[in-house]
């Protein structure tokens, strides 16, 4: 395995001297561990028996019916243990901290699947986790707030700026600049200082090599690999097999939010971004004219993250990957297709990549494929999707449980 601290001008570790030591000892420690046998080897059994891989190939059948195009196909790793990819990096992350010796593990999560992922994980290697997670997040995505402390992680309200992911980020670096000795940063994406985004890569890739084998059982002639795209890992882990050969196309689709102006979406790679450094690496942000990070919107939790991976950044500049867009209501749209035709429900993330790959599938002939990487399911977005696509219903649902809950309080009745 080679090892990448930069990928073309993006990527490097831009981090203050407080954090330089504990980076630099786990780039030591991931290379040693990368090339050690025995590692991967407990790797592939905790995927098999906790993790539940490999997740299945699913032909969507009726969809691809009722569209008349290309054949789609979903890599459901929303069928993954805790609901989403997240748990494979997780995973790959807490055996490599348990390995240095570290007994505590932080992480930050805007989603909040790769919150759950690391609480779950700790839970299970006997690992005290402690979860950054941004006010704004914490109550659009409250089902996962509870599973993580339900799994004995402290989850932490991010109070500061935008009071999003990337503040989590923020709060997350400050307690390990303070705490290293004995913690982990458990980080969920493909991105931040050197060894990072290799190394999250690295771990996401099981996704790739899984579909690699799928594609070649079923005989399809793939014309696209689709995958929504925040920080990368789900996209970097669905792509990394295929990178270096010529095709399939790979496609990368971005929170389109409401619009185009500034504070309305979460796209970096088609038109908006800039080249920066932010949080310890250099890739393309949404900036603006005087270096700072610009506000962003998505009706997904884990999109509207302001920068991306610095491979992601690589390859879409190279050509590689292609890059587009879908907007908040293109995701939704796409939620209520593939739950109606397939029984699937795509988490709001995911759904972005979905949405991209019916609108390819229509254009292309019915002897080519496209698969998406339905990378987390929609349950943990019950309280954006519920109010965006049934708001009647679902705020009637809510007032009645408050009123019930307020009527039980008063007459000492066990809520």
């Amino acid at each position: 395995m080679k090892y990448n601290d930069y990928f073309g001008p993006y990527g490097g570790r831009y981090v203050g001297e407080v954090l330089r030591k504990p980076v630099l000892e786990l780039e030591q420690a991931y290379q040693d561990a990368a090339g050690d046998p025995e590692f991967w080897k407990e790797f592939d059994a905790v995927a098999a028996t906790f993790i539940g891989r490999p997740t299945p190939l699913l032909f969507a059948e009726n969809t691809t019916r009722q569209i008349g195009g290309a054949k789609i196909y979903i890599k459901m790793e929303g069928l993954a243990h805790t609901g989403a990819h997240k748990i494979n990096n997780a995973v790959g992350q807490a055996l490599l901290a348990r390995r240095m010796g570290k007994t505590r593990i932080i992480a930050e999560t805007g989603a909040g699947q790769h919150g759950v992922a690391t609480a779950a994980v700790c839970a299970k290697f006997g690992l005290t986790c402690r979860v950054y997670m941004g006010e704004v997040d914490i109550r659009r995505q409250r089902p996962n707030v509870f599973w993580m402390e339900l799994f004995g992680a402290e989850v932490v309200p991010v109070s500061s700026g935008t009071r999003t992911l990337k503040d989590a980020v923020n709060e997350a670096y400050r307690d390990w600049s303070e705490s290293f000795p004995d913690t982990h940063y458990l980080l969920g994406s493909a991105l931040g200082p050197s060894p990072y985004p290799d190394m999250v890569r690295e771990f996401q890739s099981v996704i790739g090599r899984e579909l690699e084998t799928q594609i070649a059982r079923e005989g399809l002639d793939v014309e696209a690999l689709v995958a929504c795209v925040g920080g990368g890992s789900n996209a970097l882990g669905f792509f990394a097999p295929f990178i270096d050969k010529e095709s399939p196309r790979l496609i990368g689709v971005e929170a389109g939010g409401r619009g185009r102006g500034i504070g309305e979406h979460a796209a970096r790679m088609t038109g908006e971004g800039r080249l920066g450094i932010v949080q310890g690496y250099k890739s393309m942000f949404l900036l603006d004219d005087e270096g700072q990070v610009q506000l962003t919107h998505s009706v997904s939790a884990g999109l509207d993250y302001p920068g991306i991976g610095p491979q992601l950044a690589h390859l879409g500049a190279s050509g590689r990957v292609e890059f587009t867009r879908a907007l908040d209501t293109d995701a939704l749209e796409a939620v209520k297709t593939f739950a109606r035709n397939e029984g699937v429900v795509f988490a709001l993330e995911s759904a972005h990549g979905g949405a991209e790959a019916l609108r390819l599938a229509a254009s292309l002939g019915k002897e080519k494929a496209v698969v998406v990487n339905m990378s987390g399911r929609g349950d943990k977005d019950i309280f954006i999707s519920a109010r965006e696509l049934d708001p009647e219903n679902w705020f009637s649902f809510l007032a009645r449980e408050a009123a019930e809950y307020e009527s039980q309080k008063k007459s000492g009745e066990k809520a």
